[in-house]
């Protein structure tokens, strides 16, 4: 009678990024080169709750080819089944009931947490590794490692920027772009950093605490002025979508009742930061006497489902090779990561704070030479137009202001 095999489910959870595809593709090829059974669980952990548990078993001929694809076979879900002790219990038997030996999870700082659990909960029953995934970039990886699809995302980002920025030139007319990043500025900064904006504005060049509107639109007004006493009556603006985060809610009203995922983050999707920037700029031109067209758009769901490129392709072969193999020779309860082409599994208690439930945030470091060259090609009020001079007198006119006044109102974003 031939042995049983032992079995290695798949799942993802969290939003969209590409590369998932291509992790899964390499857990799954690697596992069944070494003689296991795969099996995908979809629905990340909500499909681990269901009866029965909605699965497939995968081979070679269902994934060969996928790792080039956007999306997720297996589809995803932002379940959290740590919320409630009946939820985990669930998961868990499920997992046994599927004879799951090795429990390979693809996410975020969430899936991780959820991943943590079952670990835990499994008493070393089914051993558990977690390919990180995120297209913020603000996971604490090694060596300042990118999260798998970060450069996709990017690269869409810029291709769709590339777009609106001729749109912008050819209709004199301005944009207010609202790219994702929960918290951090990654992404945003690395659309307008990359394409050329006319400026990018970021969580992390305000000090800790809430943000008000006033300042971000201070910031967005003297970059039209600046581009008007230039003679040029066009531009597009990116915004990090975490800015939204850190408003005072009576600066935008919709954080007061938005919805929330399972995990208790706002939906900022269904935050208008575009809308409120674009309508308050609209407001300070029209006490000038000019009327200002303004077109603003999201950049997010175009980018989460993009085939992933080259890079991510190629990036998320190592990971999925190296969270089958790691879990495969013994170990359990890690991230997967890699570091100069190397693998790094590091265990979920040093990345994971057990009181939030949370990974550290990776935020953009404004004090570097990178963050410094972004700033130089942006255009933006700085010392160098307070100086007083001629230059000054022409930015004061385009603001319809004299030159005090002008240094009165701009002279904080100096």
């Amino acid at each position: 009678m031939s042995k049983q095999k032992e079995v290695v489910g798949i799942l993802v959870g969290g939003g969209p990024a590409p590369g998932i595809n291509g992790v899964i593709s390499a857990v799954a090829l690697e596992a069944m080169n070494k003689g296991k059974k795969v099996i995908g669980i979809y629905d990340g952990f909500r499909g681990l709750l269901k009866d029965p548990v909605d699965v497939v078993e995968l081979n070679v001929d269902d994934v060969s080819r996928i790792h080039l694809s956007g999306g997720s076979a297996l589809r995803t879900s932002r379940e959290n089944p740590t919320k409630e002790h009946s939820k985990m219990a669930k998961v868990l038997d499920n997992l046994k009931k599927l004879n799951v030996k090795y429990l390979v999870t693809i996410g975020g700082d969430d899936t991780a947490f959820s991943s943590s659990r079952v670990a835990a909960a499994a008493g070393g029953e089914i051993k558990v590794a977690h390919v990180p995934k995120t297209i913020d970039n603000d996971l604490p990886l090694p060596g300042m490692a990118s999260t798998f699809g970060f450069q996709t995302a990017r690269h869409v980002g810029v291709n769709l920027m590339k777009n609106l920025m001729e749109d912008s030139r050819t209709t004199s007319r301005w944009y207010v772009i609202v790219a994702m990043g929960r918290k951090a500025g990654h992404l945003a900064l690395g659309i307008g950093k990359a394409s050329g904006a006319t400026c990018t504005i970021i969580p992390e060049e305000f000090e800790e605490g809430e943000i008000s509107l006033k300042d971000v639109c201070d910031v967005i007004e003297g970059s039209m002025i600046k581009r008007k006493a230039n003679g040029k009556v066009n531009g597009v603006v990116v915004l990090a979508e975490g800015l939204a985060e850190r408003f005072n809610p009576d600066d935008l009203s919709d954080l007061k009742n938005v919805e929330r995922d399972e995990h208790g983050h706002i939906r900022l999707a269904e935050v208008s930061l575009g809308k409120v920037v674009k309508e308050e700029l609209q407001r300070r031109f029209l006490e000038m006497g000019e009327k200002l067209t303004i077109v603003t758009k999201d950049i997010g769901y175009e980018l989460r489902c993009a085939p992933p490129i080259p890079f991510d392709a190629e990036y998320t072969r190592d990971l999925g090779y190296g969270a089958i193999t790691f879990l495969l020779n013994g170990g359990t309860d890690a991230l997967i990561t890699m570091h100069e082409a190397k693998l790094i599994p590091i265990p979920f208690d040093e990345m994971i704070d057990p009181m939030t439930g949370k990974t550290a945030v990776r935020m953009v470091d404004i004090k570097t030479e990178s963050y410094a060259v972004a700033r130089k090609y942006m255009i933006r009020l700085g010392e160098e137009d307070f100086a007083g001079d001629e230059w000054t007198e022409k930015l004061a006119t385009a603001a319809h202001m004299n030159v005090d006044e002008f240094k009165e109102r701009f002279g904080h974003l100096n």
